[in-house]
């Protein structure tokens, strides 16, 4: 089934088309949101998140760009927005315990341990999350400024002008 049309159809409440459009697309949703996110069970959340999204906001979708871009622009919203929470969040376990209670660097961050030195994983985590998933979006997945953009839901321009306060912000972090 094309994606628009089962958008369409899920906009008029076919919940057969909803089932459809979640089988297609919630095994690479669920992949790309567990390597940005380390803990699993805030990924499963966001999935179910950004699908009871699609449900209710499918008659947005005017068509035309690509429906994963749409979906994944939904689902890096929710990401962020768990992110600034998370931020403002008091924390109220020591960090030590973490591995004990399950909780691991995603694949995605022990990747960067082993490349990059302290400094510049502590500027990449003190970026906002706007910035930091247009450098994951440009440098990490490899997009254009376009791809990136449409993942994003976001402009061209957005997308290269945070790409350029990202720069800016890490390069003055570093030095």
């Amino acid at each position: 089934m094309e994606d628009d049309a089962a958008l369409r159809r899920i906009a008029a409440g076919d919940r057969a088309a909803f089932q459809a459009f979640y089988r297609a697309h919630a095994p690479w949703l669920a992949a790309r949101l567990r390597r940005r996110c380390a803990d699993p069970e805030l990924a499963a959340e966001l999935l179910q998140e950004t699908f009871l999204a699609v449900w209710r906001v499918a008659a947005g979708y005017r068509g035309g760009a690509q429906a994963a871009g749409w979906l994944w622009s939904i689902a890096l919203s929710r990401l962020i927005d768990s992110q600034r929470r998370a931020a403002v969040r008091p924390r109220t376990v020591a960090a030590l315990g973490d591995e004990e209670h399950g909780r691991h660097p995603s694949a995605e961050d022990e990747a960067l341990t082993r490349v990059w030195d302290t400094a510049v994983i502590d500027a990449l985590r003190r970026l906002s999350p706007e910035l930091r998933a247009v450098l994951q979006a440009t440098v990490l997945d490899g997009l254009s400024v376009r791809e990136a953009a449409v993942l994003l839901g976001v402009p061209e321009g957005t997308v290269k002008t945070r790409a350029m306060r990202a720069r800016r912000q890490l390069r003055e972090a570093l030095s």
